[in-house]
């Protein structure tokens, strides 16, 4: 990993280097992505079988949905202990989020108006889980139990299928969260399915879950015709440290970003040199005992940096300027600087607070904004699957005592019915 103080000449460059990481030209991509798109809400299943044959190498006409009976023997065939925590994941994450549901809201004033916001669950939620790198069991988690918490009627999951089936964990958690329906289908044609509908595949109200950058794309393209959680970029990490804790500890808590996929970002910001140097040889050390050390390494190569800065309240207002998707303290008194964090997906606090236990089963939602985007969106949650109408209702009292500001408003718009509609009802 590279060093580099703030004050180095090169300093601005390597950080915009790493922070436009995800920037990709994608007019090819877009052009492919709507081409397939068009073509699964044409043809539907067809589409979708057609696909599936060419992307994946495997044959889904007679297989495509996912028997409830399979998602049991799935539960059966994972070991007792690793149900249990999975079960206790699902526990602490259903328990974070059932803190957060917005409740509807009414206020009676003077001359009987009645003012409100009534709150209303989505009816159906699409679930995308990757079938790539690795295996997401969390993925399964972190974006089905907000739904159900929120009280969506049917929560939909899509997978691309693979020629040995679909890894048990991830259809046993599936199964333990309360997805009501799964589909062997995945890429764009899947995020097809979900947004147009097909023969077997409901149309959703809204879309969740990662992918590559196709499936981001095609997610992105079906906004409007659905809604969808966020476009995801690379993951990223960002250490903010005082020159206290062990190196070892942050090292490793880097590379636990580093080794998710080549785009990754891993940046420590620390007032020490000696620090700095100390991070970069374990960095380096800990490398070579990875199983993913050849992702983690061309990460930490390419967007990895350990930036020296002049004081903690510099390190903050870079901080603040890349809006990091996970933040951590890595200080002697995180609380004391907490208050001046102000973009961040995710913040951990203090040293025994590494950034996967957000990942797995703290409680929080480990979908967050990246790229810079924790500037003006937030975390996956309840209020995602959730609708909120505004209530409105006048007495006749009420309206007499608006009906003049009201009609005025209208006027000066030049909106003749809207003045009207109010005056006519003087009569």
């Amino acid at each position: 990993m590279r060093i580099i103080h703030t004050k180095d000449s090169a300093f601005k460059e390597v950080l915009q280097s790493i922070t436009s990481r995800g920037d990709v030209d994608t007019k090819e991509i877009e052009k492919d992505v709507r081409n397939i798109l068009e073509d699964v809400r044409r043809r539907g299943d067809t589409a979708l079988f057609e696909y599936t044959e060419r992307f994946d190498g495997v044959d889904i006409r007679d297989g495509m949905v996912v028997e409830r009976r399979e998602m049991e023997s799935a539960l059966d065939a994972i070991p007792r202990r690793d149900r249990r925590v999975v079960e206790l994941a699902i526990k602490r994450i259903e328990d974070f989020h059932r803190r957060s549901v917005p409740e509807s809201w009414f206020l009676t004033e003077e001359k009987g108006t009645i003012l409100g916001q009534k709150v209303t669950p989505i009816e159906r939620a699409g679930v995308y889980v990757p079938g790539g790198k690795a295996v997401y069991p969390s993925t399964v988690i972190m974006n089905v139990v907000p739904a159900k918490v929120a009280g969506v009627d049917e929560v939909v999951m899509v997978t691309p299928p693979r020629r040995k089936g679909i890894n048990p964990y991830v259809l046993a958690t599936a199964f333990l969260t309360g997805v009501d329906r799964i589909y062997r289908v995945g890429g764009v044609q899947a995020i097809g399915a979900l947004a147009y509908g097909t023969e077997t595949i409901p149309k959703v109200d809204k879309i969740v879950g990662p992918g590559n950058i196709y499936v981001a794309t095609a997610k992105r393209l079906v906004f409007g015709t659905v809604d969808i959680d966020m476009v995801a970029g690379p993951s990223e990490i960002l250490i903010v440290n005082d020159g206290t804790g062990r190196p070892e500890w942050i090292a490793m808590d880097l590379l636990s970003q580093a080794e998710h996929d080549e785009l990754a970002s891993s940046i420590l910001i620390t007032t020490s040199r000696s620090m700095a140097e100390k991070v970069k040889r374990e960095v380096e050390k800990a490398l070579r005992g990875l199983k993913r050390k050849t992702i983690a390494r061309a990460s930490t190569e390419r967007y990895g940096v350990i930036i020296v800065a002049g004081d903690i309240r510099e390190a903050i207002r870079i901080t603040n300027r890349i809006a990091p998707e996970h933040l951590e303290l890595f200080v002697e008194r995180p609380f004391d600087i907490l208050g001046y964090v102000r973009n961040a997906g995710c913040i951990f606090l203090g040293r025994y607070t590494p950034e996967p236990v957000g990942d797995y089963l703290a409680g929080p939602n480990h979908v967050l904004p990246t790229g810079g985007t924790a500037r003006f969106s937030s975390p996956l949650g309840v209020e995602d699957f959730l609708k909120r109408s505004s209530i409105i209702s006048f007495s006749r009292d009420a309206l007499n005592e608006l009906k003049k500001p009201i009609e005025r408003l209208a006027t000066i718009e030049g909106l003749t019915a809207h003045r009207e509609s109010v005056r006519i009802r003087e009569e």
